[in-house]
């Protein structure tokens, strides 16, 4: 059975002196956000958000400006205390840690890394990855230790000794992952981590993070206004709008099955050809027909795995002229036909 690593059950934050009155009247009175604002002066940021976070999953949390997705991760460590609700991380309810424990979570079991680095500017690489360990008192020769090892799973080896200044902008933003990971906590928590650099860097960064996060096992709650960044490095995602999760579900069923005309208006643009797999879209092997009805013998069809995208088994159908035979462990259990794909490559459009 799969570890829930962090979960949140049913948090509000409502922000202002009136918070009480007002979360009392959204929850009586069923009022939106703006009717709060203009009889209580208070923002609602959260409502009644509830998810799970498995051990080792990139969970992606994803939305506008405006939407509550960084409040809501700042609840899992504290930075911000819920209106209602409760968030638990590794079985512990986090607002129920006194001061000396929550101190001892969050420098030793969560790591976040925000959007901007905040690296200290006099200091070397080494020295402000080393940082949150000498703030625990370990001896100098082991936190360099763990640090120069650390800028090895990054790959900045020979930039230990530069100043932040004399990085560009990606190198400094793997300088605050290296950080995040010097204490090895069990969860990381990143806050739009790789929004301010340049597509190209930005891609090769999302890249080798999801690597080195499933090579180390770390349990992720990735934030992100970027649909794109989500789907290409989270195993979940959540979907957010006005403090609330609208839909979560792995990349391929936000896609494939988007939960109203918010998400779908967000998914309408985005390439399904590597996205969707073949087990997501084929047919069972024992019903297939055929397109239109017509049976087509499938012994000389070509084979793709069930983990295929639809862009290699485009490439299948159109050498061969045939459907493709899907397999898992060796044995044939479904069929995509040329109709499937193209209705695959056009998503929920109506037939």
């Amino acid at each position: 059975m799969t570890e829930t690593v962090v979960k949140a059950s049913h948090v509000w934050k409502v922000f202002g002196a009136r918070y009480r009155e007002a979360l009392d009247a959204i929850q009586r009175e069923g009022i939106g956000k703006p009717e709060v604002l203009k009889r209580f002066a208070c923002v609602v940021g959260v409502q009644d958000a509830s998810f799970e976070v498995l051990r080792s999953e990139i969970f992606c949390i994803m939305g506008l400006s405006g939407s509550g997705k960084s409040t809501l991760v700042r609840h899992v460590n504290r930075l911000i205390e819920p209106t209602s609700g409760n968030i638990e991380v590794l079985g512990r309810d986090i607002s129920q840690l006194g001061d000396a424990q929550l101190r001892e979570v969050r420098a030793n079991q969560i790591g976040m890394v925000f959007q901007h680095m905040a690296l200290m500017p006099h200091r070397s690489v080494r020295d402000n990855v080393a940082y949150p360990l000498e703030i625990r008192g370990v001896p100098k020769s082991k936190r360099w230790a763990v640090s120069d090892h650390t800028l090895e799973l990054v790959d900045l080896v020979g930039y230990e000794d530069r100043l932040p200044k004399e990085l560009s902008g990606g190198m400094q933003q793997r300088v605050g992952i290296a950080r995040a990971l010097a204490s090895d906590p069990q969860v990381l928590l990143m806050d739009e981590p790789f929004s301010a650099l340049d597509p190209l860097i930005r891609m090769q960064i999302q890249d080798q993070f999801k690597k080195l996060a499933v090579k180390l096992q770390k349990t992720t709650l990735f934030i992100t206004h970027d649909l794109d960044e989500a789907i290409r490095i989270g195993h979940r995602i959540a979907i957010m709008k006005d403090g609330l999760i609208v839909q979560v579900g792995t990349p391929e069923e936000i896609v494939m099955h988007p939960a109203d005309d918010y998400v779908r208006e967000f998914v309408k643009g985005i390439s399904k050809l590597k996205l969707f797999k073949a087990h997501s879209i084929m047919r069972p092997l024992e019903s297939y027909q055929g397109d239109g009805g017509n049976g087509v013998a499938l012994s000389a069809a070509p084979r793709a795995d069930e983990n295929a995208t639809l862009d290699e088994l485009i490439d299948h159908a159109l050498g061969s002229g045939r459907p493709v035979v899907i397999t898992s462990a060796g044995r044939d259990v479904g069929v995509v036909s040329k109709t499937q794909l193209l209705r695959s490559i056009q998503g929920d459009k109506e037939s």
